[in-house]
């Protein structure tokens, strides 16, 4: 980060996922209003484990841009061996990576073991690595009392929104609410980030009284205080973020009512039992080519849930 492409590639990260989350779970309460329960991932038919795979190698590359290939020497250490100053920002970029790439790796193992309560396990390591987010973001070693502070300041607020959405989804698994606030949260995230980005370290689109200064090896917005040109940048800012706001409740209820028309419920049976209470099959929904297999057999514990009433063959 610190850069144009530093902001736009994770943002387009963020807003992919957001997207891809936001359709399959529509789509599956669509289909399954009465037994939904929201997967912390969606398999994807013929590579399971896509979504995950990909969000290992964008932080990895994100790590690598901002350890090897960002850094003047290729690497962030002082010829002492410690981190000097001007790289603090860089290993708390990397540190959210890397939160984030533990969280995909770890929900990739639990489901090839086939853990009990696998995906409540996964949304806790999710949670913990949005929480490493916003505490870094919060405690950002970089000077952001500018309009990039009023950018990050709003983003942290996102970031919270996730965060919260996230630990929420663990002890109500069941609830579309929160799986569409976590959704559409991280669809605003990474249009926040885009948008951050190219306002930010694009000169032409700088407010009047801003400017680029080349500071510690990178460049940042400045803007005059005498004038109120700080101030009204930081209200554009403030303006800019509502109209992605909105733009984002359009986007979320637009898509909603468009799939209303393209999905209906599905059919709900009853499952026969034999003597032993077993079904017709193993019992471990388990497929890897159905995206639904992750509420059905992957969302592992779903809190407060009875069991349910056997029908015997006659």
């Amino acid at each position: 980060m610190g850069t144009l492409i530093g902001h736009v590639a994770p943002g387009l990260g963020f807003l992919v996922v957001g997207l891809w989350h936001l359709y399959n779970h529509i789509r599956l309460f669509l289909l399954r209003p009465s037994s939904y329960v929201a997967p912390v991932w969606f398999p994807v038919r013929g590579a399971r484990h896509l979504e995950l795979i990909l969000v290992i190698a964008g932080a990895a590359a994100s790590i690598l841009m901002e350890l090897v290939v960002g850094p003047a020497r290729h690497q962030p250490f002082d010829r002492d061996g410690t981190v000097p100053a001007n790289h603090l920002h860089n290993f708390e970029h990397a540190s959210v990576s890397l939160a984030l790439l533990v969280y995909a790796a770890a929900a990739i193992h639990l489901d090839r073991a086939r853990a009990p309560c696998r995906d409540a396990v996964s949304q806790l390591a999710a949670a913990a690595a949005f929480a490493q987010e916003l505490m870094l973001f919060h405690l950002h070693s970089a000077d952001h009392a500018g309009v990039e502070g009023q950018y990050h300041l709003l983003l942290q607020g996102v970031a919270a929104v996730t965060l919260a959405a996230t630990a929420l989804g663990v002890a109500a698994p069941r609830s579309f609410a929160v799986s569409l606030v976590r959704s559409a949260s991280l669809v605003l995230q990474g249009a926040w980030f885009v948008a951050m980005g190219v306002a930010l370290w694009t000169p032409a689109l700088l407010p009047r009284g801003c400017v680029l200064s080349h500071e510690d090896g990178h460049y940042v917005a400045r803007c005059r205080e005498e004038g109120g040109a700080l101030a009204r940048a930081k209200a554009l800012v403030n303006l800019q973020f509502s109209w992605y706001l909105s733009a984002t409740v359009v986007l979320v209820v637009v898509l909603y009512l468009r799939m209303c028309s393209l999905y209906k419920e599905e059919p709900q049976y009853v499952p026969l039992v034999d003597g032993n209470g077993h079904g017709g099959d193993d019992g471990d929904g388990y497929d890897d080519n159905d995206v639904e297999a992750a509420a059905k057999g992957g969302a592992g514990c779903v809190f407060g849930e009875s069991r349910p009433m056997d029908v015997s063959r006659p």
